[in-house]
């Protein structure tokens, strides 16, 4: 690794017939996001190139077909895997484009794991051409602890400013959210959000729980998820030391973390946090695959088939996500 105590990230552009191109190229011409890290870029040349011209933007980089511990100064850009623009059509789904994510996620991944880049940071993906290809998961996050062979705490946080949140069901139906959740998902999503907050610099995280039902059951009335499984795991993780409270009622539980009286929320399911942060910030959110033995980061918005190509996606959700990353590698 370079002497230059700058973080080294890898960048992948996430799906090609997508924003993601544009996106990387933006951020990669901004010189004072930059200058925080060492970047190599993962993608084909020509899906590189065209990024940059969509977005209308210079990016000052270099390509190598590899990389050493002492030539990735700077941003260069790793051209492979490759891609056929010929395969594919922007805007639309397609096998190849799915083959083509997956593979440069698992280069990107093999560098962090090799030490050759501290973190990875990642454009939006099409879970719908990822799922083509062949991936056997919900989504990206299981790819991720396959390749790794991570068997520890894994979840999924969420961003946006100072306010976190983790989720104890992600990518399931409605009707699956109750038989899935339990004492045990609840604690690992809490012990997740706290181990973060905790390496980012804050100290005693205050972390809030969500109820599951309207009013948070209302003593029984509307469910007992609250009774049998919420509070329970709740006080599983204050015994561990952790500063958790609720659980609260959902819907004005965000009303507490919006006025900073918590710096995080533990949900119950995928919506249930994430309507309330896109609608808080939607150009400014940031999903952290959280357990992993590096930092992994994205926007957390999507591939934007219906602007993709016309150079007017918004790079603030991808910039937080790649200085949230810098920061937990600091």
């Amino acid at each position: 690794m370079s002497n230059n105590n700058k973080p080294r990230l890898t960048l992948v552009l996430g799906d090609p017939c997508g924003i993601g191109p544009e996106l990387a190229a933006k951020l990669l011409a901004d010189a004072e996001t930059t200058r925080l890290a060492d970047i190599i870029a993962i993608a084909d040349q020509q899906v590189f190139d065209e990024g940059v011209k969509i977005a209308g933007v210079s990016v000052n980089y270099r390509v190598v077909d590899d990389i050493a511990d002492d030539d990735a100064e700077g941003i260069v850009l790793l051209s492979r895997p490759f891609f056929s623009s010929e395969t594919s059509q922007r805007g639309k789904v397609s096998k190849q484009s799915g083959q083509y994510q997956l593979d440069c996620l698992e280069t990107g991944l093999s560098l962090c794991q090799q030490g050759l880049a501290h973190g990875m940071c990642f454009a939006p993906l099409n879970k719908e051409a990822m799922h083509l290809a062949g991936l056997i998961h919900e989504d990206e996050s299981g790819f991720f602890i396959d390749q790794l062979d991570h068997r520890g705490d894994f979840g999924l946080l969420n961003t946006l400013g100072n306010l976190w949140t983790s989720r104890a069901t992600s990518h399931v139906s409605h009707r699956q959210v109750s038989e899935l959740l339990s004492q045990e998902s609840i604690l690992e999503a809490t012990r997740l959000l706290d181990g973060a907050l905790r390496t980012s610099g804050l100290e005693n995280p205050r972390i809030a729980v969500a109820g599951l039902n309207p009013h948070a059951g209302d003593g029984g009335m509307f469910g007992t998820e609250e009774i049998d499984i919420i509070e329970p795991a709740i006080k599983k993780a204050v015994d561990e030391g952790i500063n958790a409270a609720g659980p609260f009622p959902p819907d004005t539980i965000f009303l507490m973390g919006r006025a900073g009286k918590y710096d995080a929320i533990v949900t119950m399911y995928h919506d249930q946090g994430q309507i309330a942060m896109k609608l808080m910030g939607f150009e400014r959110g940031v999903t952290v695959h959280a357990g992993l033995p590096f930092p992994v980061t994205t926007s957390a918005h999507g591939s934007a088939f219906d602007i993709a190509g016309h150079g007017i996606a918004n790079v603030s959700a991808l910039r937080e996500a790649f200085l949230l990353a810098c920061s937990m590698v600091r």
